[in-house]
């Protein structure tokens, strides 16, 4: 099963980012696919502000991740935001220990998720990013953890 939804501008993107947020428990991985440009970074800076984050969010592209302290009502106090796109092999994926991360009130999103889906095995969920002629986004959700938060999903995809 799937979930979509469309985006038309950045903004939209990254308000579908922040309701997603709401779908969030502590511990989830979320992998997001896309191309360069895709939206990907834009999607988890509205899912920090639905998480709470007070700092600014960048691609951790050269840091390869970074951790951003939230405030919510949901139990979530860490997202981990997680960019492999440089990352050389799997082994290094590995080492960053994400699902070690989030075992403690965080979640996690993976930029470029497709190259590290190995790593994470089944429990996840995956936003793949598909650019449209006039530059809008479609977003589709997809995975074994994105069953288990289906009326949620139900709802973010309706907005």
């Amino acid at each position: 099963m799937s979930w979509q939804r469309y985006c038309a501008t950045s903004a939209s993107t990254e308000e579908a980012g922040a309701d997603f947020a709401r779908v969030l428990q502590s511990g989830d991985i979320v992998l997001l696919v896309g191309s360069l440009g895709a939206g990907k970074t834009t999607f988890v800076k509205g899912v920090a502000r639905g998480l709470g984050v007070r700092e600014r969010v960048t691609s951790p592209t050269f840091t390869i991740v970074r951790q951003h302290e939230c405030v919510n009502d949901l139990g979530i106090t860490t997202l981990h935001h997680a960019d492999v796109y440089r990352v050389e092999s799997l082994d290094e994926v590995f080492d960053l220990a994400l699902g070690e991360l989030v075992e403690e009130a965080g979640v996690a999103f993976v930029e470029w998720g497709n190259l590290a889906v190995a790593v994470f095995g089944p429990n996840v969920m995956s936003v793949t990013f598909e650019v449209d002629a006039a530059d809008g986004r479609f977003l589709s959700v997809v995975g074994e953890l994105a069953e288990h938060c289906s009326s949620q999903l139900d709802e973010w995809a309706r907005a």
